[in-house]
């Protein structure tokens, strides 16, 4: 009797069938098992990113003020993302802190809106691992100067990727030229033209939180107050809610702002937890 001939081709099949489905049921199972994690997790850590010329070190003492006043220490991971999209760690997340601290810093952290695209794309090479490595459903993000420019443009070129993940509830930029120095919006740059070209990507239920130094009535010394305020073209009616604050008084120019008082006690009460009781008792003001 002759077996037939396609007989051991369709075993063959069945096999390479077989080979194939193994390694993607152990996949499965692996994604259904992150999603799992994630859903049930509550760490929602606050993600900074500091402008140009600055290292994952910029925010040292905003850190220490914060911590200052703080019922729960709040632990600091920093991150340096290089050239080649390596990433540097120093520090860890805390083992019981739901809340951690995780700078962003960048080898090229050179101005011009060509880089800035650079780092945002840096940005998501880092924040793709703190996904995969810490499970988190949630988080805050602040960004100071040029800071902001590269939360806004990863907000608008790769926060879909992350959809039904994780979601940014908050987004406080500090001193950010959405304009960079031109001082007419009627003149926008091509980046500010990009950004509001774009900005119906942006997360429907975001909370952003715009905040300019008024070091005088025009500037912060560096930035134009202007080209912050220039900001409301690409957020206004875009998110849940868009925030204008300005910063007057003591350490209110450019480079001292992180450190400022009244950014420190905006930080609190709008990014961090023990101040979301404030959330609903205020009404955000829309300009």
């Amino acid at each position: 009797m002759h077996k037939n001939p396609n007989f051991k081709w369709l075993m063959l099949l069945l096999l390479i069938l077989l080979l194939l489905a193994v390694p993607s049921y152990v996949w499965m199972k692996k994604e259904n098992n992150a999603r799992a994690q994630r859903s049930k997790s509550q760490l929602s850590p606050v993600i900074m990113v500091p402008g140009s010329s600055a290292t994952t070190e910029r925010f040292n003492e905003l850190i220490d003020l914060l911590n200052q006043s703080s019922e729960n220490h709040h632990s600091v991971m920093k991150i340096t993302v290089s050239r080649e999209s390596k990433l540097s760690y120093s520090g860890t997340i805390g083992k019981n802190d739901l809340e951690p601290f995780i700078i962003i810093g960048f080898a090229n952290n050179k101005d011009g809106y060509a880089n800035i695209k650079k780092q945002a794309t840096w940005l998501d090479t880092a924040f793709d691992s703190l996904m995969h490595n810490y499970k988190f459903n949630n988080f805050k993000a602040f960004g100071h100067s040029n800071g902001g420019l590269i939360w806004t443009y990863w907000l608008e070129h790769y926060y879909s990727q992350y959809n039904g993940e994780t979601k940014m509830k908050r987004l406080l930029t500090l001193g950010t030229p959405y304009n960079f120095t031109e001082t007419n919006t009627d003149n926008r740059t091509q980046m500010l033209a990009d950004f509001v070209k774009n900005r119906s990507k942006l997360p429907k239920n975001l909370r952003v939180y715009s905040l300019s130094g008024g070091k005088d009535y025009d500037s912060d010394g560096i930035v134009p107050e202007s080209s912050v305020a220039a900001g409301k073209f690409i957020f206004q009616n875009q998110v849940k809610a868009y925030t204008a604050m300005t910063v007057t008084g003591k350490e209110a120019d450019h480079s001292d702002l992180p450190q400022n008082k009244q950014v420190v006690q905006t930080i609190r009460q709008y990014l961090l937890h023990q101040s979301r009781k404030f959330e609903n008792k205020g009404k955000d003001i829309q300009k």
